[in-house]
C-alpha cells in the first residue's frame, strides 16, 4: 500500500479541497502543495474505528471489507460488490459535484478521503487497485496467518529447454495463499440412498496411473515418443484417455523421468528411481509433481475452447484454490458446495486483477465466448470440477459419484493434505513374481514389481493390454533379443534375469530358442500376406508382363501363386483388363 501523502498526490486539486471540506479544513486558497500536507495531518489523527462506526452501513462494509483483504483489492473486484468511482476531470467535477450525490459506497468513501486507486506492478502485468493508505489501515490490519507447511516435488525438474510431448508451455508463477474457506458440510445424510438407486454409481479412485506411467517409460525406450505417435501407446494403457495420458507425459518431464533425445524422449535417471518405489511412494511423487506441474487443466476443461495468444493464465492458482477448499477428511461431500465456497470467498483466484473480459474462451456447446463475471460457473466452475473429476481422480486421490455430484478424498489424499508419512497409510502391496510360458509368452501381473516390468519391456515386444485386472503380457522373438543386445543386453543376461525374476528355471525349449538365436540369428519369419492364386500358370504370366499389373505382384510361391503387395489395386486394374477376381480378404 502506500502513504496518505502519496495516495493524495494523485487526487485534482478540487478533490483535495472537497476532502478538506469534509474535515472542516478550508483549503479554497492553497494551491496543491499546500493543500498535500495539511490533509495527510489532519486524516492521519483520526480515530478510524470511530469514524468507520458513524459510516452508514453500505459505506462502513465497504470500508472494512477492503481492510479485511489487506486494504487493497483488483478495482474490478471491489467494484462487483461497492460500486464505481466515477471518473471525471477538474471542469466536470465543478459541473456535476458529484460528491453530493455518490453513486455508490465506493464513491462516497473516494470523497471522504478514505479510497484511493493506483497502479501496482504483479506477475500478472500491471493491474489497477482501490486501497486504503497505511496510516488509515493500519488499525485494521489483520494478524499473520501461520506459514502452510512447504511441499517439494519427489525429484528436481529439469531445465524446460524444449517443449516436452504433450505439454503447456505456461510459465506458473509461485502460488498465491487463498483466504481461508469455511469447512463443508459432510453430505452423509442422503448418500446411501443415492448410492443405492444408482448402480456403479461410485467410481473408486484408480490406482493405475503408475502403471500407466511405468508403461510410458517402458515403452520410450523403444517407441521414438512425438507428438505426432502418441496414440500408439493407446493399446497399452489401461485407460487410454487422451487428456489423463497428456498429464502423465507432463508429470513425467516435469518429474526429470523424460530426457529429450534426436530420437524422441527416452526415459531418465530419475525415472528408474521412480519406478523402484512402492506404490504409495509413487502415488504420493505423482501427488506432489501434480501441485506444482505445468500441464494447464484449463486448456483441457471439457467443453471449453481457449483461443488467442494475448493471454495466459497460471494453472497453480487454480490447484491451490481447490486445494485450500477442500476438507481434510475422508467423508462424502457435494462438489458444488466447494465450488460455490470458493465462489463466494476467493472468487478471482485466477484472474487476481478482477477482470472477466480479456480472456478469449469459447464454449463448445453454444459456441459463444464467456466474457464478464457471470461466466464464473461456465468457467472457473467448470475448471475446478475438472481438477476433481480428473486429475485428483486419475492419480488415486478422491473417489467420486458422478451421478450425484458428491466426492470423498481417499486416506492417500488426507495424509497428502496433513503432511503425513507414508507409514500412517495401509500396508504396501507385495509384489509377485512375472510367469514364463514355454511358447515365449511372459505374463507380469499388475501387482509384481514394476522396475521389473520396466526391465522386462527392454527384452520382449508388449502386447496390448486385455483389461485392468489382466496381467501384461510380453513376449520374446527375435526381433526384440535383437533389440536388447543393441542395448548390450546379451541373451545370457536376458536367461538370467528371467531366471531371477520369476523365481523358476526357463522352460527348456524356450532356453534352446534363446540360445539357438545367439548362435544362428533368426532362422525363419512368419509373416501375415495377402496371396493371388490362379488356374493357370499363363494367367500369372500375363499379369507379371503387364506394366499395369506387375508393381502390386510380389515374391513367387510356385506356378499358381504369388504374393500381392496392394490387393486393392491390383482389383482395379485386373477388372480394367477385363478379368474379375473372387476374393476372401
Amino acid at each position: 500500500m502506500r502513504p496518505l501523502s502519496q495516495a493524495l498526490a494523485d487526487h485534482e486539486l478540487i478533490v483535495l479541497r472537497v476532502i478538506g471540506e469534509w474535515w472542516e479544513l478550508d483549503l479554497s486558497g492553497e494551491d496543491k502543495a499546500a493543500c498535500i500536507p495539511a490533509l495527510t495531518q489532519a486524516l492521519a489523527q483520526l480515530d478510524m474505528t470511530e469514524e468507520v462506526s458513524y459510516l452508514p452501513p453500505e459505506e462502513a462494509e465497504a470500508f472494512l471489507s477492503l481492510a479485511q483483504q489487506g486494504g487493497r483489492l483488483p478495482v474490478a473486484v471491489f467494484s462487483r460488490k461497492f460500486g464505481e468511482v466515477r471518473q471525471m476531470g477538474p471542469g466536470r467535477l465543478e459541473q456535476e459535484e458529484p460528491w453530493f450525490d455518490p453513486a455508490s459506497p465506493a464513491e462516497a468513501l473516494w470523497y471522504r478521503g478514505f479510497l484511493y486507486r493506483g497502479f501496482d506492478k504483479t506477475p500478472e502485468g500491471m493491474v489497477e487497485y482501490y486501497y486504503i493508505p497505511d496510516e488509515l489501515a493500519r488499525p485494521f490490519a489483520p494478524a499473520p496467518p501461520p506459514a502452510p507447511p512447504k511441499r517439494t516435488t519427489a525429484a528436481p525438474a529439469p531445465p524446460k529447454t524444449a517443449k516436452a510431448v504433450e505439454l503447456s508451455t505456461g510459465s506458473p508463477a509461485p502460488a498465491v495463499p487463498t483466504s481461508s474457506l469455511p469447512a463443508p458440510t459432510p453430505s452423509t445424510a442422503p448418500l446411501p440412498a443415492l448410492l443405492r438407486d444408482a448402480a456403479m454409481a461410485v467410481k473408486a479412485a484408480p490406482l493405475h496411473a503408475v502403471d500407466d506411467l511405468t508403461t510410458i517409460l517402458a515403452a520410450a525406450q523403444t517407441i521414438p515418443l512425438h507428438e505426432d505417435n502418441l496414440d500408439r501407446l493407446n493399446a497399452f494403457l489401461l485407460d487410454p484417455d487422451p487428456e489423463r495420458r497428456s498429464l502423465l507425459l507432463t508429470l513425467a518431464w516435469d518429474m526429470g523421468m523424460l530426457r529429450q533425445t534426436d530420437n524422441g524422449f527416452k526415459p531418465a535417471r530419475a525415472g528408474v528411481a521412480w519406478l523402484q518405489k512402492e506404490r504409495e511412494g509413487q502415488l504420493r511423487d505423482l501427488a506432489e509433481a501434480w501441485s506444482s506441474s505445468s500441464w494447464n487443466e484449463l486448456r483441457h476443461t471439457p467443453g471449453l475452447a481457449c483461443e488467442g495468444s494475448g493471454w495466459e493464465n497460471d494453472p497453480i492458482l487454480a490447484r491451490t484454490a481447490l486445494l485450500d477448499g477442500l476438507p481434510h477428511s475422508s467423508d462424502w461431500f457435494s462438489l458444488a458446495d466447494v465450488v460455490g465456497a470458493i465462489k463466494a470467498h476467493t472468487p478471482d483466484f485466477q484472474r487476481l486483477d478482477g477482470n472477466y473480459d480479456t480472456w478469449y474462451i469459447r464454449d463448445l456447446s453454444t459456441n459463444e465466448y464467456l466474457t464478464g463475471f457471470d461466466s464464473w460457473d461456465q468457467v472457473e466452475g467448470r475448471l475446478l470440477a475438472f481438477l476433481l473429476n480428473g486429475p485428483l481422480h486419475w492419480l488415486g486421490l478422491c473417489d467420486i459419484a458422478p451421478e450425484t455430484g458428491l466426492f470423498r478424498l481417499t486416506e492417500r489424499m488426507v495424509a497428502w493434505l496433513k503432511q503425513l508419512p507414508l507409514t500412517q497409510l495401509p500396508a504396501a502391496e507385495r509384489p509377485v513374481p512375472l510367469l514364463v510360458m514355454p511358447e515365449g509368452t511372459l505374463l507380469v501381473p499388475q501387482m509384481a514389481n514394476r522396475y521389473e516390468r520396466f526391465q522386462v519391456a527392454r527384452v520382449a515386444e508388449a502386447q496390448p493390454v486385455s483389461g485392468p485386472d489382466q496381467p501384461y503380457m510380453y513376449r520374446l522373438t527375435p526381433a526384440s533379443l535383437q533389440e536388447a543386445q543393441n542395448q548390450g543386453i546379451a541373451p545370457a543376461r536376458v536367461i538370467e534375469f528371467l531366471v531371477k525374476a520369476s523365481g523358476r528355471d526357463l522352460p527348456p525349449g524356450l532356453k534352446r530358442a534363446v540360445e539357438r538365436w545367439r548362435d544362428n540369428g533368426t532362422e525363419a519369419r512368419l509373416e501375415q500376406v495377402v496371396v493371388l492364386r490362379a488356374s493357370q500358370p499363363d494367367i500369372l504370366d500375363k499379369l507379371r508382363a503387364n506394366p499395369k499389373t506387375q508393381p502390386y505382384l510380389g515374391e513367387s510361391l510356385g506356378d499358381l501363386a504369388v504374393v500381392v503387395t496392394d490387393w486393392q489395386k491390383l482389383l482395379q486394374m485386373t477388372t480394367q483388363l477385363g478379368l474379375l477376381l473372387d476374393q476372401t480378404v
